[in-house]
């Protein structure tokens, strides 16, 4: 059976996560590891590039999708690597979410997955946060 959950619910969901993403006094941060992805909130593998969010990280919530704001790219890389999986977190290191590094099909998909140290990492503006079942 697959479940269709009212808009309302749905919006207040990616509600939820957006405001753990801003729960501090600047913006939260996206950390984009390479190796395997741990368990949910699990102990990270290797920082390849940390990227940050506008204080108030989604330019819109509406029928159960959050559209993130502009997000400061990494303007250089901590180390040179595959990016395979990333984690959002408070600027307090807060733990909210992780998923998948791809160049399609992946829950955050980036030009290339190929990290280079010092270089420049970026990730376009209007990307969302989807509850699904809807």
């Amino acid at each position: 059976m697959t479940l269709k959950i009212a808009d309302s619910i749905r919006t207040s969901m990616v509600t939820q996560i957006t405001n753990a993403i801003d729960a501090g006094t600047t913006g939260g941060l996206i950390r984009i590891y390479d190796g395997t992805q741990p368990a949910k909130g699990g102990t990270v593998t290797t920082l390849l590039a940390e990227l940050v969010f506008s204080t108030t990280s989604t330019s819109s919530i509406t029928g159960g999708v959050a559209t993130f704001a502009a997000v400061t790219q990494d303007s250089s890389a901590n180390a040179t690597g595959t990016a395979t999986w990333f984690r959002m977190l408070d600027d307090l290191a807060t733990f909210v979410a992780d998923g998948t590094v791809g160049t399609s099909g992946a829950d955050l998909n980036l030009t290339t997955v190929s990290i280079v140290i010092t270089q420049p990492v970026s990730i376009s503006t209007g990307g969302t946060i989807t509850a699904g079942n809807n």
